[in-house]
């Protein structure tokens, strides 16, 4: 603790260089982007020199560190959610319409038979292709639905915590879930089927 307080410029340095990767690591798979996640990383550090003498050693710096990108990872989307349209269309950034094959001319459900390539998801979730093609589909979806999306599915967060960090309600969420859902199959059934 001491350490910190005499040299707080090495100790950091010496953290950059333990933790850098890991954070970028962390930072890239909650944006997926190299530009946010290089941001989010070097603001992460730039947080950590201004405030280290709050940092009371109770905790591993690694911890510390990754606190603080959390939050920056938060504060980024909050932002980001802020500064989009209020009013977007479906089609804004997917291009497909949300309605299109699902419901009949008379607004009615269609019947759809489940195409085959739904009944091998162990085998898709191993196949490069189709994981490269799930990924350009939830980059076609809005930066709210694909954090949503990616929390719960791929980061296993509870929904109230999703809807703290979205700053929506839980009946919102679920919508842009369940529409999210609709979205990722059309996209799969035009790119992938």
């Amino acid at each position: 603790m001491d350490q910190i307080k005499e040299n707080p410029k090495s100790i950091l340095e010496q953290w950059v260089n333990q933790f850098s990767d890991e954070l970028y690591s962390w930072a890239f798979f909650k944006t997926s982007s190299k530009e946010v996640a290089e941001d989010l990383v070097q603001d992460t550090f730039m947080a950590a020199f201004y405030k280290i003498d709050s940092f009371q050693g109770k905790s591993h710096p690694k911890t510390w560190l990754f606190s603080i990108l959390n939050n920056k990872v938060i504060d980024y989307y909050r932002l980001s959610a802020r500064t989009t349209k209020k009013n977007f269309s479906l089609t804004e950034n997917s291009g497909y319409e949300l309605s299109d094959g699902i419901f009949n001319t008379y607004g009615c459900w269609k019947s759809n038979d489940i195409n085959a390539a739904w009944d091998q998801d162990q085998e898709l979730l191993d196949n490069p292709e189709f994981n490269s093609i799930m990924e350009n589909c939830m980059d076609d979806l809005p930066q709210k639905w694909k954090l949503a999306v990616t929390s719960k599915y791929l980061s296993d967060k509870k929904t109230e915590t999703i809807c703290q960090e979205l700053e929506i309600t839980a009946s919102n969420y679920w919508q842009i879930v369940h529409r999210s859902k609709l979205l990722l199959k059309k996209c799969l059934e035009l790119k992938w089927v």
